[in-house]
């Protein structure tokens, strides 16, 4: 038995823009007579290169990639600003898009006008409008400004008032681009809890952001746009995990000029020889219990002699959400001296971790963040509990009750 159609289905999408330059002509008579022929074609931008996709009802979908990958080229695509070159895009139910400030809105008008021409624009009746408005104008924080004309906003102003109706326009898809990113705080938690409200009444919401750990955590799945390629779709963890691998990387080269090799990056001035995970007597294990004392051990080698060095730890589960991260820096350390082989131990006197796999990460870098070695998932370890539990911290805890309450032995 199939199951429901996407509510987004792209099939090949290709979007090239295209370039024209405007032709010379020797003579007037010769312009006049090539007028339909004033431009011609010099090739094109392809901003979006054969990519294909679906979103189930439902679904919470992050875009990521870095500038000009083309993730706002692939929302207006969805949003029918623009139309594939090649491919086809389909969406299904009603649609609000919030792409660029203020988008949509006339700038002479007032904000009170404008929300009544949005919401029609959207496919709201008058009377929806006039139900919703008050909730509207709450959730943007505009009471004040209601009446002044749109173009005395302020950018972070116009957004959230364009959220706001868009939020409130009871759509089944919503396309959301960079939108928390001029908001101040009491705005942002106003759109995340919008955000969990789509969730919980099967909305669909495709969401781009360069803040990659929001994107893990409103989005169960993400796809990665590469120079307008589909580079990875999978668990939003995972994807953001190996772009952030990628774009390490290519830091890496820039600062030293030495290329990474898998998930080990730097220039090697300074190399991680050994890590391993001790227990509370010093010996390496790969399965500790929940609670336990652990100690992460390093071994490090310096070619040359260092003053300016950093070491660093990071746990994560294996689908890329970070769990836990330190280094020497932020604990207040400052590197004198480093020369030759030197052996560096993070004790951890309680590891409440919740039962399941956890990948580690250990680096040692410059205190400008160019690595030296940067060894990502460089050991896997397992965490075993008494009791079952969700999520990652495992601690210490007792219920009690009082009342007519009784329990079996």
């Amino acid at each position: 038995m199939s199951g429901p159609e996407p509510a987004i289905a792209v099939a090949d999408a290709t979007k090239i823009y295209r370039r024209y330059a405007r032709e010379s002509h020797g003579t007037l008579k010769s312009a006049l007579l090539s007028r339909r022929r004033s431009l011609r074609g010099e090739g094109g931008v392809v901003a979006l290169d054969g990519v294909s996709f679906t979103v189930a009802p439902g679904e919470s979908l992050g875009v990521i990639g870095s500038n000009g990958s083309g993730k706002s080229t692939l929302l207006k695509l969805l949003a029918s600003i623009v139309r594939p070159t090649r491919g086809s895009v389909a969406v299904r139910g009603r649609l609000a898009a919030l792409l660029e400030l203020g988008a949509g809105f006339h700038p002479e008008i007032s904000g009170r006008e404008n929300i009544e021409i949005t919401g029609l624009l959207l496919g709201l009746t008058k009377k929806e409008i006039a139900a919703r408005f008050d909730d509207v104008v709450r959730f943007a924080g505009v009471e004040e400004f209601l009446d002044a004309p749109v173009k005395t906003y302020s950018s972070g102003m116009a957004v959230r008032l364009g959220f706001a109706i868009a939020a409130h326009s009871d759509p089944d898809v919503l396309l959301v681009d960079e939108v928390l990113a001029v908001g101040d705080e009491a705005f942002a938690h106003r759109a995340l809890e919008k955000f969990s409200e789509f969730e919980r009444a099967g909305k669909t919401l495709v969401f781009v952001s360069h803040d990659l750990g929001l994107v893990v955590e409103r989005c169960r799945r993400a796809i990665w746009l590469d120079h307008g390629r589909l580079a990875a779709d999978g668990a939003a963890g995972e994807v953001v995990a190996r772009y952030r691998e990628r774009v390490a990387a290519e830091e890496g080269e820039r600062r030293t000029g030495r290329a990474g090799a898998g998930g080990r990056i730097g220039s090697g001035v300074a190399s991680i020889e050994v890590v391993r995970l001790l227990d509370r007597d010093g010996r390496p294990v790969a399965r500790l219990r929940s609670g336990e004392a652990a100690s992460v051990e390093m071994v490090v080698r310096a070619s040359e002699a260092l003053s300016d060095f950093v070491f660093g730890v990071q746990i994560a589960t294996v689908s890329g959400t970070i769990v836990f991260g330190t280094n020497t820096a932020l604990e207040g350390l400052r590197g004198e001296r480093l020369a030759g082989d030197a052996r560096v131990v993070l004790e951890i006197p309680a590891l409440d971790l919740g039962p399941g796999v956890y990948a580690l990460d250990a680096a040692v870098h410059a205190r400008d963040g160019a690595p030296y070695d940067y060894r990502r998932d460089v050991l896997r370890f397992e965490v075993t509990a008494e009791r079952a539990g969700t999520g990652v911290w495992s601690p210490a805890r007792r219920w009690s009750f009082s009342g007519g309450i009784r329990w079996k032995e």
